[in-house]
């Protein structure tokens, strides 16, 4: 009887979280569960590794997926590296100035490709630039949790040059540049289903 109620919960869980190939809707970010870190050289030999804490934003899954659409906004100072002095310095006037410029946004534009490989056209925001740039992504997945919520997930990574969003510090470590231009861009994102999409 003991191995009969064992199977049956098995079942029941499987079925609980199994995940859902596509489930279109409106979907907000939830922040405790999305990461965006980064990536960037560090006197030439080494890289450091930081990411946003806070992130606040939305996206639609359309019934054609090309139809994607996304917004995002991060607070700035929610930056973290893991060494208090470094994101004081990465909030000052040398990198984000985030007194002036208290967010970052991204916003899509296009979208090519497929649910298991794409790529995504976006304006993003920085300081007081707003250029395109193309990240790659999958979709990998919608599943139910244990309060009922329909939710859904993304990954997407790309890289962007610092220099490009007036991010322009320039130590020299001998003839190279102690902080490398090129960031490397990873997000995984996770939200939360809010509304069905019209038809």
């Amino acid at each position: 009887m003991k191995n009969i109620i064992v199977s049956f919960l098995l079942i029941v869980c499987t079925n609980a979280f199994a995940a859902t190939d596509y489930l279109p809707g409106k979907y907000s970010i939830d922040p405790d569960h999305t990461r965006i870190s980064f990536i960037i050289r560090h006197f030439v030999i080494s890289e450091v590794e930081g990411r946003f804490n806070d992130v606040q934003g939305e996206f639609t899954l359309p019934k054609s997926f090309t139809d994607l659409k996304v917004t995002a906004t991060v607070p700035v100072a929610s930056i973290d590296t893991g060494v208090k002095k470094r994101d004081e310095d990465l909030r000052s006037k040398n990198f984000f100035e985030v007194a002036k410029y208290p967010e970052m946004k991204l916003v899509s534009k296009s979208i090519t490709g497929t649910p298991e490989s794409f790529k995504m056209l976006a304006t993003l925001t920085i300081k007081d630039v707003t250029k395109d740039v193309t990240f790659e992504g999958k979709y990998t997945g919608s599943v139910k949790d244990p309060w009922g919520k329909q939710r859904a997930a993304f990954q997407v990574t790309g890289s962007v040059n610092r220099k490009d969003f007036h991010i322009n510090y320039d130590q020299k470590l001998g003839a190279d540049a102690a902080v490398g231009d090129m960031v490397k861009i990873h997000v995984w994102t996770e939200a939360v289903k809010v509304g069905e999409v019209n038809p």
